[in-house]
């Protein structure tokens, strides 16, 4: 907990492996990590897991500061508040090599902290943050690359730190990299009625009841939803969908209120969906500002956010982009409301 107040704006970590049988026992992979391992990476993190839901692609875990995601050859890990989570990247190599798989790409990325005074080491600035990875990567990863993407909002940048090793990259991918795109979604200044769905007044049915009131099992209705209410307030969710995970987090208290949502689709779906996914993710607390950052190598993905916003009374203020080894092309927006009701 911020001293001023709890910091809702994630960290993200994804990192992916290869190996000579990189799916070795069953098409396993990471998924073979114990739940022991899994807790000593997440002590270093200074989190824990709070609840958990698998299928046959992967697991889903909530955790006391947002989510874990473990695929057979990718790892995510999404954390908030003063959280340090690059220090899960050593154990988490370490733990990926005894299965004898080696890391091979990582993406790091963040938004601009609500009380950025208030992170610990390795997390005080974004300079340190890269040092830090840097020192930790295997030098295989030797295609690197650091940027904060602007926006005309002072408080609102995107940090992006990418590396790989890119003639391992079209072995690990769990598709086409060309193929998927992930978009990650911060909102701020959550309407304040809303917002107050999210304080826990039912105890242990709190957040079945969060997830229904508030029309959060209408965004995948073909979701499997894992969902935490907290005390005295706040909310986390991963929704699985075959091999697709959804993810919100929500800090509903005023001042510095803050929700996220993240998804990951195919440019073979039907773009509509992915306009339809994210309106009905904003629609659930109508904020006053929100950025979204689209990963993804089509233009069309990107191009369907504006479609998204725009009809919710969002008016994109900025737009910026930048390519990434391996990644692909990041494009960064800011929306923000035209008027407050």
């Amino acid at each position: 907990m911020a001293v001023s107040g709890f910091e809702g704006f994630e960290k993200r970590l994804e990192l992916h492996f290869f190996g000579d049988d990189p799916v070795s026992i069953d098409n396993m992979g990471l998924r073979l990590l114990d739940f022991e391992s899994l807790e000593q990476v997440l002590h270093a993190v200074q989190c824990t897991v709070v609840s958990a839901v698998g299928n046959h692609f992967f697991d889903a875990y909530v955790l006391s500061e947002s989510s874990l995601f473990v695929y057979p050859t990718k790892i995510i890990i999404k954390t908030c508040g003063t959280t340090q989570l690059l220090k899960s990247i050593r154990p988490l190599i370490h733990f990926a090599n005894k299965l004898g798989l080696t890391l091979c790409g990582c993406r790091y990325t963040r938004g601009s902290f609500i009380f950025p005074k208030s992170q610990p080491f390795p997390h005080t600035n974004f300079k340190e943050e890269v040092t830090y990875i840097e020192e930790n990567l295997p030098i295989n990863l030797c295609y690197r690359k650091a940027s904060v993407m602007p926006s005309k909002l002072p408080s609102y940048s995107w940090h992006v730190f990418t590396a790989s090793d890119q003639t391992q990259l079209p072995r690990f991918a769990l598709k086409s990299p060309d193929d998927t795109f992930t978009v990650e979604v911060c909102m701020t200044e959550l309407d304040r009625l809303l917002a107050r769905k999210f304080f826990n007044k039912s105890g242990d049915s709190a957040s079945k009841e969060m997830t229904e009131l508030t029309g959060i099992d209408n965004i995948n209705p073909g979701a499997i939803i894992c969902d935490f209410a907290f005390d005295p307030c706040g909310y986390s969710m991963n929704g699985i969908d075959g091999d697709r995970y959804s993810t919100i987090h929500v800090t509903p208290e005023d001042g510095y209120s803050y929700a996220s949502f993240e998804c990951i689709g195919s440019i073979y779906d039907d773009q509509d969906d992915i306009v339809e996914t994210l309106k009905k993710a904003v629609q659930v607390f109508k904020p006053a500002t929100v950025s979204v950052s689209t990963t993804s190598n089509s233009h069309e993905v990107w191009t369907k956010v504006a479609h998204a916003m725009e009809p919710l009374g969002l008016k994109c203020r900025s737009c910026a982009m930048d390519e990434f080894p391996a990644a692909g092309t990041i494009i960064f927006q800011t929306f923000t409301a035209a008027r407050r009701k």
